[in-house]
This record gives structure tokens, C-alpha cells and sequence, in this order.
């Protein structure tokens, strides 16, 4: 997890072809304070957090006042990385490299907790990572699944409002977690919750035949038998062999038929 660039003497940058870039890096930052003749420009350094991406842009997150990358990332190019920041490699290896391994530690512990069913020592581990980065995204996911298990439905509806309010929750390498908070969501009948986080996630990620599907499960375990049939014809349209979308219509057209009894919802 180093980063994959070495630095001349000069005070230029040099990547690997190998390796994409990762690494910390500087900008400095001016801002005005006081009024009148009290009036002074000060300036101070910002530390980002920068990741080459497959696509070669660079993601960059703030570094925060706990040495980790949180927020939003934003991108720019590699150009624009050289251009206009400098790296910093001892607080990468020194600060943040450190500080990064002991929160991914701590939300591991967290992770553990819930596969062993220990929900209340996980909410502990998770409470703890959130206390270092309250943007992260398996810390804040974790957290309202223990939630959940523990059956503290409120305190797991604020952290759904949190979540829907994060892109980030939404991205690719995400999508299990995800997943599986909007599976509890409607094992809780928190049937309003999980249809908002599955509209979220389509208005982010785009249509998407398994989101349509686990939005007819919700609407037919909350009784609304004809949007859950309108639904699955959705996700069929997009993909016409989608066995398990056929056989939740078929259940639902028949007189007495209801949900098909599946334990997981679809990816």
C-alpha cells in the first residue's frame, strides 16, 4: 500500500509504469482574516490523499485532522497533480500509511463482530472508526447493520439518512455492503427506507434489473401486491430470462400466491 512514486531531486516527480500513483501530496491554501487594518492573508498547507484510477484519473480525498483520507473524492488529472501539488512522502509513510492500517483494523474487528452475531460489540468497533473518519463508508455501513441486529430501529434509521446522503455508499466496490443493508432494511419492515435507498441507488448508479427486483420484493412484502408485479415486468424488459424475477411474477398472478421465500435479495 505505498505509494507507487518516487521522488527526484529536483523536486519532480517520477511513476513507475507498473504501479499506479498513491500517495499524499501538498497545495497550498491562502485565506483572508480580519477586517479593515486587522486585515491579513494567511496561508497554510492541504493535505490530499491521491490514487491513480484504471481510467488514469486521479482521485483525491482531504486528509483529516486524524491523518486519514475522508470525504468525497474529488478528480482531476495527472497534469493537473504535477502542476499544482507538491508530494509528501514522510507524511504519507509516517502519518497517514499508519493511521489508514489501524482503522481498516478496527473496522475488520467490526465486520468479525457482525459474522459471529456479537452486533453489540461490533456497533463498539464501528462507534470507534467513526470517531477517526466519520465518512467512512464501511464503518457507517456496519454500524446500522448492528443496529439492526440489536433492533434499535431508530438509531439504524439515522444512519440510513446518513447513507443515502453518500455517493460514495453507492460505488462499485460497495455494492456487497450495500446490498446487504438494504436486506435488513426489509427484514426490519423498514419498507420506506429500503425503497428510498434503492431509488438512490439507481438514481446514482443508473438502471439496473437486480435493484428493480429487490424493489418488488420490498413492495410485495409490504402488501403492494400490483407495484411489485410493474416492477419485475421492469426488471424482465431489461433482461427477459431473469429466473428469479419469472418466478416472483408468476407467485404473485396466481389468486393466493405471495413472495417467493428467498433468504438474500439479488446483487
Amino acid at each position: 500500500m505505498s505509494p507507487a512514486c518516487t521522488f527526484a531531486s529536483s523536486g519532480g516527480m517520477k511513476f513507475q509504469s507498473d504501479k499506479p500513483l498513491r500517495g499524499v501530496f501538498s497545495q497550498e491554501q491562502a485565506s483572508v482574516i480580519g477586517h479593515g487594518t486587522t486585515k491579513r492573508t494567511t496561508k497554510s498547507l492541504q493535505f490530499v490523499y491521491a490514487v491513480e484510477e484504471d481510467d488514469g484519473r486521479i482521485s483525491m480525498r482531504i486528509i483529516n485532522a486524524n491523518h486519514l483520507p475522508t470525504g468525497e473524492c474529488e478528480y482531476i488529472t495527472l497534469d493537473e497533480l504535477i502542476d499544482g501539488y507538491s508530494p509528501e512522502p514522510e507524511v504519507y509513510h509516517e502519518k497517514v500509511f499508519p493511521a489508514m492500517r489501524e482503522l481498516a483494523k478496527t473496522v475488520a474487528r467490526g465486520e468479525r463482530h457482525l459474522k459471529n452475531d456479537e452486533p453489540f460489540s461490533a456497533e463498539l468497533e464501528f462507534l470507534s472508526a467513526l470517531k477517526l473518519d466519520e465518512d467512512n463508508v464501511r464503518a457507517t455501513f456496519g454500524l446500522g447493520i448492528a443496529y439492526m441486529e440489536r433492533q434499535q430501529l431508530d438509531k439504524a434509521d439515522s444512519v440510513f439518512q446518513k447513507l443515502v446522503k453518500m455517493r460514495a455508499a453507492f460505488e462499485e466496490q460497495h455494492k456487497h455492503m450495500f446490498n446487504t443493508f438494504g436486506i435488513q432494511l426489509r427484514k426490519n419492515h423498514m419498507f420506506s427506507q429500503a425503497l428510498k435507498f434503492y431509488a438512490r441507488a439507481q438514481q446514482l448508479c443508473g438502471v439496473d434489473e437486480h435493484l428493480l427486483f429487490n424493489m418488488a420484493r420490498c413492495l410485495c412484502e409490504a402488501g403492494d401486491r400490483e407495484e411489485s408485479k410493474k416492477y419485475l415486468q421492469k426488471a424482465l424488459d431489461l433482461t427477459p430470462d431473469f429466473a428469479e424475477a419469472k418466478r416472483l411474477l408468476r407467485a404473485l398472478r396466481k389468486p393466493e400466491g405471495g413472495c417467493c421465500s428467498h433468504e438474500e435479495d439479488e446483487p
